[in-house]
């Protein structure tokens, strides 16, 4: 499903040359379910902007479901995420004077979707995270495991094959966390691939396969038989 071959993402500060990502090969299958980990500077944000599309690399190939997506312009860009990935960050990112089923709605607008389309999708995106009874609710009237299953249903509403979520726990109780793991595991299950970003060991321990960043190098990439 994703192949990524060379991918190098440089800056320039001044006259020094930064290395985001050094020479990365990667290749992620469907259905995978894969916890990002590293050091803060290790490259992980960059991959994963990477990975979303919401980045190009400097050089180096990424093919994304049979597409070469990593010269393509913002436009053609933002047409592949919106076919293909959710996003879930650990701010949930929701618009507070919105109610939960009008931020779930916004993808479907972005992607022209028919308003009662857009409505019955919504509604039931909302019923399958479990907030069946919140969906006409603010995000100020909800708790953080609320909002992030909000943000969970916005991700899941145009059907992507790929869940990109970065720090999805880390606003969140540990008890709150748990719930939304499980629910990862669920969406796992029903044959999403899922790439996570975490700095928490107790949670990258619950994916299957644990890949590790430093440098802006993946330094491990290992099979995890550990999995809640």
């Amino acid at each position: 499903m994703i192949t990524l071959q060379g991918i190098y993402k440089t800056y320039q500060m001044g006259a020094e040359t930064v290395y985001a990502l050094r020479d990365v090969d990667l290749q992620i299958g469907e259905n995978e379910f894969i916890a990002i980990i590293g050091p803060s500077g290790s490259g992980k944000t960059t991959m994963m902007n990477i990975l979303g599309c919401l980045d190009t690399p400097t050089t180096g190939c990424y093919e994304l479901a049979g597409e070469e997506v990593s010269q393509l312009d913002d436009d053609q860009l933002a047409d592949v995420r919106n076919r293909h990935i959710g996003f879930i960050y650990q701010s949930f990112n929701l618009l507070p004077k919105l109610t939960a089923l009008q931020n779930v709605e916004l993808p479907m607008i972005y992607a022209g979707a028919p308003a009662v389309e857009r409505r019955q999708r919504a509604e039931q995106a909302l019923i399958n995270v479990g907030l069946k009874e919140r969906m006409h609710h603010l995000p100020t009237e909800m708790s953080g495991g609320q909002r992030q299953r909000v943000a969970i249903a916005r991700a899941l509403v145009n059907n992507p094959v790929i869940l990109l979520a970065d720090e999805p726990t880390g606003n969140l109780d540990t008890k709150t966390g748990e719930e939304i793991m499980a629910l990862f595991h669920r969406l796992h299950r029903e044959g999403k691939t899922i790439v996570l970003v975490t700095h928490e060991p107790e949670i990258s321990r619950q994916a299957r396969r644990i890949i590790t960043f430093r440098d802006g190098q993946i330094v491990a990439d290992q099979m995890n038989e550990v999995t809640s």
